[in-house]
């Protein structure tokens, strides 16, 4: 039989393991601060648990989620990329954003991605599988551990990485309910965001819990034409039943939502599209974020020009929607929006 992961088990559900072997409460609770407040990561470093113990949880259960097999840095040292291998020999990429006053993590949820976005290169390795709640946790409590050593600290986590959030929903939702825990990592649900191509289904079961995060969506067309083109969700769930359900959100938490726009030359950057997408928009509490293509090998569009960008992003100001052009980080590492993509680098 195979061994479970630790950080897979909420509090209760370790509790219950550690009384099924008979021993007392409180040692899962030494367990739970040893895992997210000081970072442990093998049995052996629990010095305040029985020797026995020690060893009957080596025995029983992974401590390790992830193996690095690659890191890059670029000459900057703001952006930083590792490939993971998992315990089945899968593998995903995280990557570190390093800001002024912000360390930003950027985590996956799946290896590949099932949404075929014709632009992002996890979409173009399709679909492999669905990560458990402990090895997205396991994602943060390495950098978490690693900037720990040198008097630093995780400031925002983005599930911008590999994989659609809301198509691996109860396991993300764990991971987040877990980092959140105030006993454990205690890592304010205000500095997470999730980012959805736009389930629909699951953008109104993720309002009417009115959880404290906060949501971003792909939308990268403001027509329907355009948008099942280059993200073919949009031929289950169209436009307008994305923005209701972006209403809906809004209406229900009073939150804003922020929209990711992915330039691309000549298509999705034009005057005409920044006015729909104006006009879609036109009394929701939202901001746009658009950022120039980043290029991957399985997708032929170019990268719109700064003159461009700006025209788009004046045009959404004018008629009152907020809109931020971002700037590229990581893209030499094959790190920017849309690149991951695990079989980059031959094992």
């Amino acid at each position: 039989m195979s061994k479970s992961l630790i950080l897979d088990y909420d509090l209760l559900e370790l509790t219950d393991l550690l009384g099924s072997w008979g021993e007392p409460a409180y040692r899962s609770r030494q367990i739970w601060r040893g895992l997210y407040k000081n970072f442990l990561q093998s049995p052996e470093e629990f010095t305040s648990l029985p020797k026995k113990l020690q060893t009957r949880l080596g025995e029983e259960l992974h401590f390790k989620a992830l193996f690095p097999v690659d890191i890059r840095e670029s000459s900057s040292g703001q952006t930083q990329k590792i490939l993971f291998r998992l315990v089945d020999d899968q593998y995903i990429e995280v990557v570190l954003l390093r800001y002024p006053h912000r360390r930003t993590l950027c985590i996956s949820t799946q290896v590949g991605c099932a949404m075929g976005c014709i632009f992002c290169a996890t979409g173009q390795m399709g679909f492999r599988r669905h990560l458990s709640s402990g090895e997205i946790v396991a994602q943060v409590m390495y950098y978490a551990c690693l900037l720990h050593e040198k008097g630093d600290r995780i400031t925002n986590v983005v599930m911008m990485g590999m994989g659609e959030p809301f198509h691996n929903y109860h396991s993300t939702m764990e991971a987040i309910d877990r980092l959140n825990d105030p006993e454990g990592y205690n890592f304010g649900g205000r500095r997470i965001t999730i980012s959805t191509v736009g389930l629909v289904p699951m953008i109104y079961k993720f309002a009417d819990e009115k959880r404290q995060i906060n949501l971003a969506v792909s939308l990268h067309a403001a027509d329907d034409d355009l948008r099942s083109n280059l993200l073919p969700i949009n031929k289950k769930y169209p436009i307008n039943e994305l923005i209701d359900a972006c209403h809906h959100y809004v209406n229900l938490t009073g939150r804003r939502i922020s929209f990711e726009w992915t330039l691309i030359n000549q298509i999705n950057d034009t005057p005409d599209q920044a006015r729909t997408l104006a006009s879609k928009l036109k009394g929701l509490l939202c901001h746009v974020n658009t950022i120039p293509l980043n290029p991957t090998s399985g997708y032929v569009g170019q990268p719109t020009t700064r003159q461009r960008a700006r025209i788009f992003k004046a045009i959404l100001e004018k008629d009152g929607i907020s809109c931020t052009i971002r700037n590229k980080r990581g893209t030499l590492l094959n790190a920017g929006c849309g690149q991951l993509r695990s079989d980059q680098i031959i094992i």
